[in-house]
């Protein structure tokens, strides 16, 4: 729960009261983070990314969220390849015969 007592974005997206121990809260803010969390739900599901994040050591928690977020938002732009697109852009190297993405 944020410090205004408005829920996370996580919790705005799912219409659920935000709990004090809530797992999204810090991550997901009440004005933006429920656009965010909208594509995290669509493409891995809220009890999937609950689950990670909780496995997760805290310290570690912010950048993999906004990892998730990045990796999701890609996806729904380009569901065959997701954030790969990104990567390995068709001006890239890897477009070259005999070449590989990742060598």
């Amino acid at each position: 729960m944020t410090g205004s007592g408005a829920p996370c974005g996580a919790c705005k997206f799912l219409r659920r009261k935000c709990v004090r121990g809530c797992v999204f809260a810090p991550y997901f803010c009440h004005e933006q983070g429920a656009a965010h969390f909208a594509a995290i739900h669509k493409v891995f599901g809220a009890s999937n990314v609950s689950k990670l994040l909780a496995y997760i050591p805290v310290a570690d928690r912010c950048e993999a969220a906004l990892t998730i977020s990045y990796e999701a938002q890609a996806r729904l732009q380009d569901p065959v390849y997701g954030c790969v697109s990104h990567i390995c852009s068709p001006t890239a190297d890897c477009q070259s015969p005999g070449t590989a993405c990742f060598a």
